[in-house]
């Protein structure tokens, strides 16, 4: 990936067209939910590392979970043992706490793609 200032311009423009198209995907999911008899929801919390990332990028992609239908950001979490440090986060429609994680951490990693300015942005 590029992470030249030269295309900051654009990066930054196709990740955020990127996330309101899943805003708009988990608005429909939140809202067909809510309309219907019965629940999908599948409500978890679940815990996003976030190691060795700056703190600004922590709080972005926080703000940006909780901008998210389905997704509110809790708090964080300290590193305990083996665990990094990392986000609490509720998630109302993942299957399973491995893909809510995994979707999470794709968020997580196309933002930082999108914001990078030289070196490497993972």
């Amino acid at each position: 990936m590029n992470t030249s200032i030269l295309t900051l311009p654009l990066r930054v423009p196709l990740f955020t067209i990127w996330f309101l198209k899943e805003m708009v995907v988990s608005s429909f999911a939140v809202i067909k939910d809510a309309v219907r008899p019965g629940s999908d929801a599948t409500p978890r919390v679940v815990r996003l590392p976030v190691e060795g990332s700056p703190d600004w990028h922590v709080v972005l992609i926080s703000m940006l979970i909780t901008l998210t239908p389905g997704t509110l950001t809790l708090g964080t979490a300290p590193a305990e043992g083996d665990l990094p440090p990392g986000l609490l986060v509720h998630s109302m429609y993942h299957p399973d706490t491995d893909s809510a994680v995994a979707d999470l951490d794709d968020m997580f990693q196309r933002m930082r793609r999108a914001l990078a300015v030289g070196g490497d942005p993972t």
